[in-house]
């Protein structure tokens, strides 16, 4: 890997709702919240959008300067994410009024999220141009020294068994059973243990 890895600012949000949005349109969950191709399209990078100025508010944006590599990670403290009741709703009333699943996804995900403190890998993309190079791992790799260093586990969803495969490669494990959308595809939440020594 050539490119350096640099945090993003408010600058960068169109780049990185596009690439989230690119690195995530054949995703089967993206699939399933938006399953017309077409509104997919149009839609999709409003939700990345939103998802970006959450994480820039309270989090790290990793980038790869070249802009083929996103990673966005929220610190989670312990008793867990905020069991905010309007913050769903007011997602998709910003993003996509009328397409419960943005809701759905955002409920059923916290209800399974560790109540232990840890990072949270909120989302990974990688330009479709560029897949299958390593950018990715080598993205993760320096947020995972860190937790290790810091003794932090990390925490993630896999939306598909690919990615679950490369997750697993890198140390998280999948104890707890799939979440299963409604008439939808399996999600995994991953969890890893900082390693020691």
């Amino acid at each position: 890997m050539t490119a350096e890895i640099r945090s993003a600012g408010a600058g960068d949000r169109e780049a990185v709702a596009g690439l989230l949005a690119a690195g995530f349109d054949q995703d089967p969950v993206s699939g399933w919240i938006f399953p017309g191709e077409e509104h997919r399209r149009s839609t999709h990078h409003r939700l990345m959008a939103a998802f970006f100025d959450i994480v820039l508010a309270a989090g790290r944006i990793d980038l790869l300067d070249d802009g083929s590599a996103v990673a966005l990670w929220l610190p989670v403290p312990d008793g867990g994410m905020s069991e905010d009741d309007t913050g769903p709703a007011e997602l998709r009333a910003a993003i996509d009024p009328g397409n419960e699943r943005i809701e759905t996804m955002a409920r059923l995900t916290a209800r399974v999220h560790p109540k232990r403190a840890h990072d949270y890998l909120w989302l990974i993309a990688v330009d479709p141009a560029h897949q299958g190079r390593g950018l990715g791992t080598a993205l993760l790799r320096p947020a995972l020294d860190r937790c290790d260093r810091t003794s932090r586990p990390a925490y993630l969803e896999a939306s598909s068994p690919s990615s679950r495969r490369l997750y697993s490669r890198l140390g998280f494990s999948t104890d707890e059973p799939p979440l299963v959308l409604p008439d939808g595809p399996p999600v995994w939440p991953m969890w890893r243990e900082p390693r020691t020594g």
